[in-house]
């Protein structure tokens, strides 16, 4: 028996449980090396028992010399990787020359699928990066092109400006739910598929687990992230509740804890595999993870694990927010500092009155006189912004839902360069040209200022400048020490 397979996309058949490589990075630490003939024997193994697609990263230390080695000897293989390159310019050598890593590391003609994380969404690069990784795919030197740690709004948009996107790779589990969400209904419609990590919650969704007492000493990477995802979901009494859920439908299966967990996430939809980490050389479940294909869960298994997620709480926000807001839930916890150092896209200029003025280099600011966004003391005015992106490239022609996503990074970006945050602003104006669009303007503010929600007034106009549906402008209040 070998695991079920499904179509990413024309031309790329699969493994519906993908052998995920991100151990081989916590098992290099401190300076370990990996014997890379020994790894890639062991993913070899994985390979001949049907497990042949790998799912890796740049950053996962060697795995993807690993998978190149065993590549050389199993060539129908899989392997996936991810560029998540720091938000910076993306030109088109940049981008090229990310890929060309992955291709020599992997020492291959062709990344069988490429998928693109992003840190920030207030740097608007990333559309660069996806449109120039679109122009390497119609070369050859991408098979399929998908992104990590999207959430539904970002995918959305990339999909409207055209990016043609197969996948989109985020945590999804019994006990981070959120991919059931939004991103599920915007999965179905667009034709995306998920990839699914953290399945296991790096081990903890496992019967080893049962009524157990909460760990005292973490020794690895994924359990520390994964333990972040159980205290926000909860607590380990919670967590508990969802184990014993899965433990009592697993005994009326006869398989595992872990097989429930996955199989949940399996059977979405949207799902088109469960990413199971590899700690090669040291631990193997292929055989039990072959169980996933021998049961299904029924009306009563379903019933069980919803009232125990009743007795958690939801992961907040998206799936991606862990990386760029609290709560951040990643193996090293607060990401502030690395998000605080990422370079603005805007220039501030301080004038003789003490004024702050921030330009976005559109060359409209220099020929009609005015600031993307200027600072008097405490208060800070955001000039009226549409979708608009380097040589004033119209950002999701036609999509106004997708454009005031774009819209509302501007505008944060821009309250980032002048000391402020979105949790700042306390009056935000909406000029639409068509009624009909009120609804998906309005679900897209709702998104960035549900929690902390400013004055608003959104009016219907006969045209605004350009081909643009919506367009939106802010003020902001800041606290007299001057930083958000």
């Amino acid at each position: 028996m070998t695991p079920d397979r499904t179509d990413l996309t024309e031309g790329l058949n699969i493994s519906r449980i993908l052998t995920g490589l991100w151990q081989v990075a916590d098992q290099e630490r401190d300076g370990r090396q990996t014997d890379l003939s020994a790894a890639a024997d062991a993913l070899q193994k994985y390979a001949q028992a049907g497990f042949d697609t790998f799912d890796m990263a740049d950053h996962y230390g060697s795995a993807e010399l690993i998978a190149g080695k065993m590549l050389r000897r199993e060539p129908q293989a899989h392997a996936f990787t991810k560029w998540c390159p720091e938000p910076g310019p993306m030109t088109p050598e940049i981008v090229r020359a990310g890929v060309q890593e992955r291709l020599d590391r992997l020492g291959v003609d062709t990344v069988d699928l490429l998928q693109f994380h992003w840190w920030s969404f207030e740097h608007p690069a990333w559309l660069d990066a996806l449109r120039e990784l679109a122009t390497l795919k119609e070369e050859g030197l991408i098979r399929a092109l998908g992104v990590t740690n999207f959430d539904a709004a970002h995918l959305e948009l990339a999909l409207a400006e055209g990016i043609p996107l197969v996948s989109n790779q985020v945590s999804f589990s019994l006990v981070d739910r959120r991919a059931a969400g939004h991103l599920a209904d915007l999965c179905r419609e667009r034709n995306v598929r998920l990839l699914a990590y953290g399945t296991l919650c790096g081990g903890f969704l496992t019967d080893k687990w049962l009524d157990q007492p909460k760990p005292e000493d973490i020794p690895d990477w994924s359990r520390m992230k994964y333990m972040r995802f159980i205290e926000t979901a909860g607590g380990w009494d919670a967590f508990q509740a969802v184990l014993r859920a899965a433990a009592q439908v697993a005994r009326k299966h006869g398989v595992s804890v872990s097989n429930v967990a996955s199989r949940w996430v399996l059977e979405q939809a949207h799902v088109a595999g469960v990413i199971i980490g590899a700690r090669l050389g040291e631990a193997e479940h292929r055989t039990d993870n072959l169980k996933l294909f021998q049961f299904s869960l029924d009306a009563e298994d379903h019933a069980l694990l919803d009232a125990a997620f009743a007795r958690t709480q939801p992961i907040p926000g998206d799936c991606g927010d862990e990386y760029r807001q609290p709560p951040f839930l990643t193996a090293s916890g607060d990401l502030s500092h690395h998000l605080s150092q990422i370079p603005s896209v805007l220039e501030v200029e301080t004038d003789d009155r003490g004024r702050r003025r921030a330009f976005s280099g559109s060359k409209w600011e220099p020929i009609a006189g005015y600031c993307r966004g200027l600072r008097d003391g405490a208060r800070i005015v955001v000039s009226g912004t549409t979708a608009t992106h380097g040589h004033d490239h119209d950002i999701a022609p036609g999509d106004a839902g997708a454009q005031t996503t774009y819209i509302l990074d501007k505008i944060a970006a821009t309250l980032t360069a002048l000391g402020a945050g979105l949790g700042d602003v306390v009056r935000t104006r909406t000029y639409i040209v068509h009624e009909e669009d009120v609804e998906a303007v309005s679900r897209a503010h709702g998104r960035v200022f549900g929690a902390h929600p400013p004055t608003n007034t959104t009016f219907v106009v006969g045209k605004l400048v350009g081909d643009f549906r919506v367009e939106i402008e802010a003020e902001a209040l800041v606290a007299e020490t001057g930083e958000s």
